[in-house]
């Protein structure tokens, strides 16, 4: 329930703090006061477009505020939580503000959000009528939603989980028709793996094998250098038979001796020796390998070319698939896990098709579940309404919901929805966008929220319905029971509603009056209030609304007397 509106600076409004109760309320006051800026300042805490055009002329920025009361552990309470918003005793204050260069901000529980999130939480909170509202009556998507709302939380799970199925039928029916348009690509690309895979095979290649291959395509190449070399330094190292040839082996075991001989006088030398010991070790041992390594390379043409021979059948396979057998590795190994995927098109398209098949019998069963929630509930929805036709001055009005059979099944099911109103006794059935009156829309549009509000649990509705001029068209008797209505709404929720009739003002339980001020000309509204008007305020209210005077006495007769008999009609 909204507790209060906090507005500023917005179009006649200069400031204005509106305090809002249980039941019934209705706004009112002279023409130009403003009477919609309260509700257009709703509508901005509730997530509406910012028009930077509604701010005050001079002003930098207009807000509106809203204190909402919330049921403990209410979806809406949850949600607000979600966002970041802070309650205070199950309290939630919504704030929006529109700046006169254009830029809008919206904050819940005291945090900065998106103006979506003002719209989604209000969708759960309020349900907004206006003009606008009327002419989304004629849309048959609305006019369905109005029946499957009226048919109950059953059927409306019902049609979640027909829209489930449909979504799951929607995407398994997509993938089934990519398989199948793609069906020839598939077979060539597969041909093309195949024959890649199978040049891969045939060759063989092995891990690092092209880098072993090049390695040794070095060695064999240069083998009579590598020999010479390895030759040499076997020389230097053990010496040649020539006079003065003594290698470095021999050199060094001749300082080891030279050093031995005397180590007995510094122990410092001895140490040195033994190195030197170690040295002429090191250097057999490398002498061994230095005239192993010349014995064992030998030219070998044939293996050369065998080594070449293999290279170039690598670098060919190589060249298609990255340059280098560690790409080649790669390559296979992709292409047969996609060549698997492939072969499995054909299984993956029986499943598919398989899938469908079975999709469209639970669909159709679906269907038929929700096209009988429906016709009941079309049945009792159109007499409802045709009885609070009948209270609303519209005597031998009836409306009619009709369940249009679609061509295939859609997206909420095997049937459109058409809403059709006979205006009067001895009148054609009419499409509600078709020959229905501004005023007629009004009385059939609050005739199916008392029908929505009576037939839906308290837990599951908005708690606040706020109408703009719902009464337009209307007058007389007409008017008074528009009233009644309301009041009755009143009663099982929240019902805030803009009128320019007394007849329904006098119904409220909660009065507020939107009042001007001029300066500078009688045309020129320089600042709006909003008062609550009780006892003889409220009747002079009244009487101002009856007949443009306040002081009339026949008006206030009549006024008082419209008071007395809302309430006997309560």
């Amino acid at each position: 329930m909204i507790e209060e509106l906090r507005i500023d600076n917005l179009g006649v409004i200069d400031s204005a703090r509106v305090r809002l109760g249980a039941g019934l309320t209705v706004i009112t006051g002279e023409t130009g006061a403003g009477k919609t800026m309260v509700l257009s300042g709703l509508a901005l805490i509730l997530g509406g477009k910012a028009d930077p055009t509604v701010v005050r002329t001079g002003s930098r920025q207009a807000s509106a505020e809203g204190t909402f009361a919330l049921a403990p552990g209410s979806p809406v309470a949850e949600r607000a939580t979600q966002a970041g918003a802070d309650l205070d005793d199950g309290v939630l204050v919504a704030l929006r503000t529109v700046a006169a260069e254009g830029r809008s901000r919206a904050f819940l529980g005291g945090r900065t959000v998106p103006a979506a999130v003002l719209a989604e939480i209000a969708d759960e909170l309020v349900t907004v009528h206006g003009q606008q509202d009327q002419a989304r009556l004629r849309s048959p998507r609305h006019q369905r939603e109005a029946l499957d709302a009226f048919a109950g939380a059953a059927h409306q799970a019902e049609l979640a989980g027909y829209r489930a199925l449909w979504a799951e039928r929607q995407h398994v029916a997509a993938e089934l028709a990519d398989l199948l348009a793609h069906a020839r690509d598939r077979h060539l690309e597969a041909d093309l793996l195949r024959l890649g895979l199978t040049e891969v095979e045939r060759v063989d290649p092995q891990p690092v094998e092209d880098v072993e291959l090049a390695a040794e395509a070095e060695r064999l190449g240069h083998a009579q250098d590598l020999r010479a070399a390895a030759a040499e330094a076997h020389h230097a190292v053990v010496g040649t038979d020539e006079v003065d040839g003594a290698g470095a082996a021999a050199l060094v075991d001749q300082a080891r001796r030279a050093l031995e001989q005397v180590a007995r006088f510094d122990a410092a030398l001895g140490s040195l020796a033994e190195r030197l010991a170690e040295v002429g070790y090191l250097l057999g041992d490398l002498a061994g390998d230095l005239a192993g390594y010349a014995d064992q390379v030998a030219a070998d043409p044939g293996r050369l070319e065998e080594v070449n021979r293999r290279r170039a059948e690598l670098t060919a396979l190589a060249r298609s698939h990255g340059g280098t057998v560690a790409s080649v590795l790669r390559w296979a190994d992709d292409a047969g896990r996609r060549l698997i995927s492939l072969d499995g098109g054909q299984d993956r398209t029986a499943g598919l098709t398989a899938r469908v098949e079975a999709l469209d019998v639970e669909l159709a069963a679906a269907a038929d579940r929700l096209s009988d929630g429906r016709g009941q509930a079309a049945t009792v929805l159109g007499d409802d309404v045709t009885a609070e036709l009948a209270g609303l001055a519209m005597a031998g009005a009836q409306l009619r919901v009709e369940l249009l059979e679609l061509p295939e099944l859609g997206p909420f099911g095997a049937q459109d929805v058409a809403m059709l109103l006979t205006a009067h006794a001895g009148a054609p059935a009419r499409p509600l966008g078709q020959g229905a009156s501004g005023g007629e829309l009004s009385r059939v549009m609050l005739a199916l929220e008392v029908a929505l509000a009576a037939a839906t649990p308290r837990d599951d509705r908005p708690d606040t319905f706020v109408f703009d001029e719902v009464d337009a068209g209307v007058g007389g008797r007409a008017a008074v029971e528009v009233g009644r209505r309301l009041a009755e709404l009143g009663r099982q929720s929240q019902v805030v509603v803009v009128t320019h009739l007394a007849q329904v003002a006098a119904f409220a339980e909660h009065h507020l009056v939107v009042t001007k001020s001029h300066s500078g000309g009688v045309d020129v509204v320089t600042a709006s209030d909003v008062r609550t008007v009780v006892g003889d305020e409220r009747v002079a209210e009244l009487a101002r609304m009856l007949s443009g005077s306040e002081d009339s006495v026949t008006a206030r007769q009549h006024a008082a007397e419209l008071l007395e008999r809302s309430v006997v009609g309560r």
